[in-house]
């Protein structure tokens, strides 16, 4: 009897924490057609913010859970992660790892999805950046996503890679690449990224600051079950908006998948204004109305108190900045099954 009480805690145990497990599991993400799906086929449109980087974060003592609350109580399905090359170096992989470890653990606790962004800016082809900060080569490129692949590649929280953040010539100060050579690359990444287990979605930007996906229409990537990265900031082009995005990169939308993983505004005379962010709430109604009306997912750019244009104010209290107030109002205001 006594034997067989242990036996029945023993299962009690197990299932409460196979349960446990169950519950802080996020639905497999896939791609069909032109849209996100769940494993039942149902459309999933991801709206959520930026992190700043991990490394930044932790040295501040505030990469924690409660940061990931936070997120989510702004209303965000989704977080993106920017890891930033030099920032890997210095920490190290296996410290690295470990903050993105803790992240991608907080996030699926909390029903975040995750994408984990390779955040350098310029030509990866030349190996020359817009700075010394996002310095990287091809060879660390490859080895980072064979990485990630082979550590969290059946890991459904984190259901994007996106690949490069923001590919650039810079006026060919940063050399020349044309879109052939960078679709080679990018299809490399994606080969790595699946012969060793890595199951997300890869997330493909094009030229001028990740902007541009014209190429697109006649030359897509030769891969399947990936998705297109924008990031349209207000001046990028001159108001009216709408026409110009739908040529630039919108038109995408209608054959494959396409994510903003970068969005959002702030004031001329806001702290760390610069171009090409400043406007106004009339360019985050001009693009939420864009994005949801073509169930385009968004993240916006950055929670964070300090990196521009930031979502909040201060530590202490979250008070959202001016972008803030816009962008946490809009995220609350959607309903998610």
């Amino acid at each position: 009897m006594k034997n067989l009480k242990g036996i029945l805690i023993l299962t009690i145990c197990f299932l409460s924490l196979f349960i446990g497990v169950a519950q802080n599991e996020l639905v497999r993400i896939s791609v069909s057609n032109n849209d996100f799906v769940k494993e039942n086929g149902e459309t999933l449109v991801f709206r959520g913010l930026n992190t700043s980087d991990p490394d930044k974060l932790e040295n501040q003592g505030l990469w924690n859970k409660a940061y990931f609350q936070e997120i989510k109580n702004w209303g965000a399905n989704i977080v993106r992660f920017p890891v930033h090359p030099t920032a890997w170096v210095k920490r190290g992989k296996e410290n690295y790892l470990a903050l993105l470890d803790h992240g991608i653990k907080w996030a699926g606790e909390l029903g975040l999805y995750v994408i984990i962004d390779w955040h350098s800016i310029g030509n990866l082809q030349t190996e020359m950046y817009q700075s010394d900060m996002y310095d990287t080569t091809l060879k660390q490129t490859y080895d980072f996503w064979r990485t990630i692949a082979v550590r969290y590649g059946k890991n459904t929280t984190v259901a994007f890679y996106e690949l490069f953040n923001e590919p650039t010539t810079y006026n060919n100060t940063l050399g020349t690449a044309s879109w052939n050579e960078w679709k080679k690359i990018n299809e490399q990444m994606i080969t790595i990224i699946r012969a060793n287990g890595g199951e997300g979605i890869p997330l493909v930007a094009g030229f001028n600051w990740a902007y541009e996906l014209t190429p697109v229409l006649n030359n897509p990537i030769n891969a399947k079950g990936i998705g297109y990265v924008s990031h349209p900031y207000p001046q990028k082009r001159e108001k009216p908006w709408e026409d110009q995005w739908t040529k630039d990169w919108g038109f995408v939308k209608e054959k494959y998948p396409l994510m903003l993983t970068e969005i959002g505004f702030c004031g001329a005379d806001d702290v760390g204004a610069h171009i090409p962010v400043i406007s106004d709430e009339s360019y985050g109604d001009a693009i939420t109305t864009y994005a949801d009306e073509k169930d385009i997912s968004y993240v916006v750019w950055v929670f964070d108190a300090k990196w521009a244009p930031r979502l909040f104010e201060d530590w202490k209290t979250y008070k959202p900045s001016r972008q803030g107030k816009y962008f946490k109002a809009k995220l609350k205001s959607y309903k998610y099954n």
